[in-house]
């Protein structure tokens, strides 16, 4: 990083910012205060632009606030940069936390190039992915709401033994309960009409998110990840919108590492210690792969529905996605004999499955382009 830089660490919350400018002759740097609204993120920027001596650059941690800041400051003239808050260096005896001195520990690490910087998604990027995510928060209520009205029946002595849950038989069942007290009619009917409306709501969610999928820039990227088994739109859309900018994986190692599943190491002097998977990075996209990994327990095959998802994708990517099929089952099969708990099995093939991920989005357009054309 260049010497002659005036660098600005801000300590960002809801309410106010903390600057610290750190001028390129400084040891020290300065620390204010400001709210954190756009008038006087402004102000504070010209401020900065006009005393710095040269280039600025201004940074802060990713979190709650967003890229709302970083997006304001460039449109300023002025380059912001968002650094990953886990990969922060910590000093173990450090026992003091505030915002100034965060602000003045970002202004001085980022001089001595010690932060690591993450690719913020774009205004378009940003909202297709909380269009997902939205989906899955409507989910994680709809789960909670049957959980509440099951309870609520076992406590009043209704258990369904007939089947399946949530099939039309349930439900058949659940407009016939007998309710002689008022007043558990009045539970029963708000619990119900919770789930239905949760039910509509995920429906319209997903409706939303078919569309963007056969719209530029996913329609080509989601064909090829659904000629993979167990991976349908939804999960391929979660992959490409909390992946974005997947092309700065130069290697599939460093994919599996962002999404935390190579295993954590603890190594000194002679002793060598491999503990569970790291966990760090996307956790939507690792739980959207771990979700898919049983269907590979089956013999590799192209049943009906996968014929058709693939169905004028090209011949290479199909390919990748066959060889993956007969990897995958394999492996799954040699560690269920080897006695390994089905955990580490779904996380061991989630772990290979992303290489293959890796080979079509990053390393397969560059080289087979030629190909297709």
């Amino acid at each position: 990083m260049e010497k002659a830089i005036t660098v600005v660490g801000m300590d960002t919350s809801k309410a106010s910012i903390q600057p610290a400018l750190l001028k390129p002759a400084d040891e020290t740097p300065l620390v204010w205060e400001i709210p954190n609204d756009a008038s006087a993120v402004r102000r504070m920027v010209r401020k900065v632009q006009r005393e710095a001596p040269g280039a600025v650059m201004f940074v802060y941690e990713a979190g709650p606030c967003g890229y709302a800041l970083q997006r304001q400051i460039e449109s300023l003239g002025s380059r912001c940069v968002v650094v990953a808050p886990s990969l922060v260096p910590v000093k173990p005896g450090e026992r003091i936390k505030t915002n100034r001195r965060d602000a003045k520990k970002l202004a001085l690490l980022y001089r001595a190039d010690l932060l690591t910087e993450v690719r913020p998604p774009s205004e378009a990027e940003e909202s297709v992915r909380d269009l997902v995510r939205a989906r899955e928060d409507a989910l994680e209520d709809y789960l909670r709401c049957r959980h509440r009205l099951s309870s609520f029946l076992l406590r009043r002595g209704y258990v369904y033994t007939m089947g399946n849950r949530w099939t039309r038989g349930h439900r058949r069942w659940l407009k016939e309960l007998p309710f002689e007290n008022e007043a558990d009619l009045a539970v029963f009917n708000d619990y119900l009409l919770a789930v239905e409306q949760l039910e509509a709501r995920i429906g319209e969610l997903e409706q939303s998110i078919d569309a963007y999928a056969e719209k530029d820039p996913y329609r080509e990227r989601v064909g090829y990840l659904r000629c993979f088994r167990g991976i349908e739109t939804l999960t391929a859309m979660t992959i490409l919108v909390e992946l974005h900018g997947i092309e700065r994986f130069e290697t599939a190692r460093q994919l599996m590492s962002y999404l935390g599943l190579i295993p954590s190491e603890y190594s000194t002097g002679d002793k060598n210690w491999r503990g569970s998977i790291t966990k760090t990075g996307n956790a939507h996209v690792r739980r959207v792969l771990c979700e898919g990994i049983p269907s590979y327990k089956h013999r590799p095959s192209a049943g009906g529905v996968l014929v058709k998802r693939r169905k004028g994708q090209p011949a290479w990517v199909i390919a990748i996605a066959d060889k993956a099929q007969l990897r995958l089952h394999r492996r799954y099969w040699r560690l269920q004999e080897k006695g390994k708990p089905y955990g580490k099995v779904i996380v061991a093939l989630a772990r290979e499955l992303v290489g293959f991920l890796w080979a079509v989005l990053v390393k397969g357009p560059a080289q087979q382009a030629p190909q297709v054309a």
